[in-house]
């Protein structure tokens, strides 16, 4: 990742407008900044949400909150917890998040 000609700033999440994306189940609410090619985004999903695609995006995600599943298409399955993060290559792995309490992530890609 490359950051380039982006000033210092801040973000306060709150006062970002969400939007909604609905998952096969539940839905996921996005609070996004771009920074040149870079997006930022805090994101809640709701309880029982499963996404309703595989995603090949890279990512550096956070859990902030709850606990969220990441399933590979190859069948493996990550668990994290508040605390915990994964990264992954753009075109290297799909994957697809759930959770069933609910989760609040931080996401760069």
């Amino acid at each position: 990742m490359q950051l380039d000609d982006i000033s210092f700033g801040t973000t306060d999440w709150s006062a970002i407008t969400p939007t909604e994306h609905a998952g096969e189940t539940g839905k996921a609410l996005w609070r996004t900044r771009q920074f040149g090619a870079v997006r930022v985004r805090m994101v809640e999903y709701t309880p029982g949400y499963l996404a309703d695609h595989w995603c090949s995006k890279g990512h550096v995600l956070l859990c902030l909150e709850g606990e969220l599943v990441t399933e590979l298409e190859d069948g493996r399955v990550f668990r994290l917890l508040p605390g915990q993060s994964y990264q992954v290559a753009d075109q290297a792995e799909p994957h697809r998040s759930s959770t069933e309490s609910g989760a609040k992530l931080f996401i760069v890609d």
